[in-house]
């Protein structure tokens, strides 16, 4: 009996339920980054971010930019978003 081609392997089932890794923002040294990782930094999901760049609601500072269709945040917003210097 071949197994299901619906089943995951177990490797691909941890990576989908690990959380990702990014570095401390502080050590951030790239002017944008995307929106996961943005996401982490404001402690909000990323769908929430996507949805303040569709309805430009985003916090002042913090405009994304569209780098190919795909959404960048800006590093420097999102260190005057928190009140990081």
């Amino acid at each position: 009996m071949q197994p299901s081609p619906n089943l995951h392997s177990a490797d691909t089932r941890r990576a989908v339920s690990e959380p990702q890794q990014f570095p401390p923002l502080e050590l951030v040294n790239r002017p944008t980054v995307p929106t996961e990782q943005a996401a982490h930094y404001l402690l909000r999901r990323p769908q929430t971010l996507r949805g303040w760049a569709c309805a430009e609601t985003f916090p002042d500072g913090l405009r994304p930019v569209r780098i190919n269709g795909r959404l960048a945040w800006p590093v420097a917003g999102i260190r005057a978003a928190l009140g990081v210097a």
